[in-house]
Formats: structure tokens, sequence, C-alpha cells
């Protein structure tokens, strides 16, 4: 896996979702219709989900592949540990 095109691509996408945070602020506060402004916030989320999916599908074909072709038990229960705290956090 090519590290630095994921991350170009991650980053490419943080920033239009940066561009689409900046349209829905002047749809605020030109006081355009709720439900336009609702339907841009879901588009956001979503798009940071896409994002999250990307990140995390890195994570682990990377860090977390490499923890277990290392054979390292602490190393595979950490980044297990990980995981499993990031999910947790994500229920709440």
């Amino acid at each position: 896996m090519d590290h630095a095109k994921d991350s170009a691509a991650v980053l490419n996408r943080l920033r239009r979702i940066e561009g689409q945070v900046r349209g829905v602020a002047r749809m605020v506060e030109e006081d355009r219709y709720c439900i336009d402004i609702l339907t841009q916030l879901q588009a956001v989320k979503a798009a940071l989900g896409r994002a999250e999916t990307e990140i995390l599908k890195s994570h682990a074909a990377c860090c977390v592949a490499e923890a277990i072709a290392s054979g390292d038990e602490a190393d595979q229960r950490a980044k297990f540990t990980e995981l499993v705290g990031l999910f947790e956090k994500a229920k709440r």
C-alpha cells in the first residue's frame, strides 16, 4: 500500500470537507432554510465518515499488520486495545 498516496487522498478529502463546513457556516449566516442546512450537515457527516474509514483501513493495513507480523504479543494486544477503545468511543 502506498502510504503517501493514501495520505494525499485523505488530505484532499478533508480539504473538501473544510470547504463544505465553510459553506454551511455561510448558509447559517445567510439565514437559509433549516432543512437545506441540515441536508448539508448530513453530507458533511457522511464525508467525515468516509475519511474516517480510509484512515482506519490505512491503520489496519499498516500499523496493525506490522504488529501482527512482528509476533510481539504486547504490541498486538496494544493495537487491539486501541481499536476496541476507538469503537467504544464511537458508540457514545
